[in-house]
């Protein structure tokens, strides 16, 4: 499995709380922006997301790349740092 940046250590390692999109892994401003405009603007909001989607990483991939155009490495980077936030305090 890929090393983990920091920011995804950062995020898994406490819970949720009022985190912004922005503070998920793979995430940065510019996506951040796209998802905010359509209401993500929140990690926990993100969150609902992949759950309504039953943890399925390829149906979380497309939806983000639908959502805010992220790249393959980004997608990756996001839904494992859910999935690993998940596995931790679900």
């Amino acid at each position: 499995m890929a090393s983990t940046s920091q920011k995804h250590r950062d995020f898994v390692s406490e819970p949720m709380g009022e985190k912004r999109v922005t503070e998920l892994a793979g995430i940065g401003d510019v996506l951040g922006g796209r998802l905010e405009e359509k209401g993500f603007d929140k990690a926990y909001v993100v969150l609902g997301q992949f759950l309504v989607l039953r943890k399925d990483e390829e149906l979380f991939m497309e939806w983000l790349h639908e959502a805010c155009n992220a790249n393959s490495k980004q997608r990756g980077d996001c839904y494992r740092c859910l999935k690993e936030w998940c596995d931790q305090f679900l």
